[in-house]
């Protein structure tokens, strides 16, 4: 089995920006999914598979995760059949690093599924409906809850809004607030639209990045690195960091009281810099 990229293997879940969803009922995919540049990878057993393939999906990923492949998978909703045989077939799996929950509306549904998994198996809560998005911060604050996510094209259909960014503005604003007040990572932007080119990619990536969101669901392998890039610092703020934090290393005069909110910025992106393996781009 291939191994998973070195970078994206090292990289911490809560600073993932770009999540790949791969179909389940498509093993093929999982290799080249796993060795693109994707910080994480879902294994999609709930959109991606039609009801007749589910069983078919399940034993793809039970066998991926246990013959050297490791992943995240998206499970069905709790109101479902599936979500139980979806946990029971993943409880013992090697390579499972968490799940999405899809349809997630109530905190405890995150923390009951969390409660069928190996301790400590995170869970990201897919925000999907109105429901889930005015219960967001019970959610956030749930036992066994590692992150949000947005999902848009559901919830559009769900609530009639369009995909305009001033009309989605305010649902993405509730999720960040969410995430920020439950303590968790920041929350993770819908997926742009599959067919979509890479300059349309960034342009959008900019709107999740502008709003507070930190990652961002994605359908098509070959958007991952401009995710990636809309999602990191610039190469502007980079330098800025540098330049700030050698400053400072050379005894540089405190100054105003912006002085030191500004060098933990610095810090922040030079860390961020060195996860991302920025440094070298």
């Amino acid at each position: 089995m291939p191994l998973r990229n070195r970078r994206a293997a090292a990289l911490p879940a809560k600073l993932s920006r770009s999540w790949l969803l791969v179909n389940a009922a498509k093993p093929e995919d999982f290799a080249p999914g796993l060795a693109s540049e994707a910080d994480s990878v879902l294994f999609d057993m709930e959109a991606a598979v039609p009801a007749e393939k589910k069983d078919a999906a399940r034993a793809n990923v039970v066998e991926a995760l246990n013959g050297g492949m490791s992943a995240w998978v998206r499970i069905n909703g709790i109101d479902t059949d599936d979500w139980q045989q979806d946990l029971e077939a993943l409880s013992g799996t090697e390579g499972l690093r968490g799940v999405m929950l899809a349809l997630a509306e109530e905190p405890e549904q995150v923390t009951l599924t969390a409660m069928r998994l190996r301790a400590g198996t995170p869970v990201i809560a897919l925000i999907e409906t109105a429901v889930g998005l005015d219960n967001a911060t019970a959610v956030a604050k749930a036992p066994g809850t590692f992150r949000l996510a947005f999902g848009t094209n559901d919830f559009r259909k769900d609530t009639g809004i369009s995909d305009d960014p001033m009309a989605m503005a305010y649902a993405r604003s509730r999720l960040v607030i969410a995430s920020r007040v439950g303590k968790l990572p920041g929350a993770i932007d819908g997926p742009p639209g599959a067919a979509d080119n890479n300059a349309t990619v960034v342009e959008s990536s900019r709107i999740t990045q502008s709003m507070g969101m930190t990652g961002r669901l994605c359908l098509n392998r070959e958007q991952v690195e401009s995710i990636n890039l809309a999602l990191s610092p610039s190469e502007d703020e980079v330098s800025w960091a540098v330049d700030m934090l050698q400053a400072h290393q050379a005894g540089a005069s405190v100054g105003d009281g912006s002085y030191l909110p500004r060098l933990a910025r610095a810090q922040k992106i030079a860390d961020l810099a060195d996860s991302y393996g920025l440094w070298n781009a």
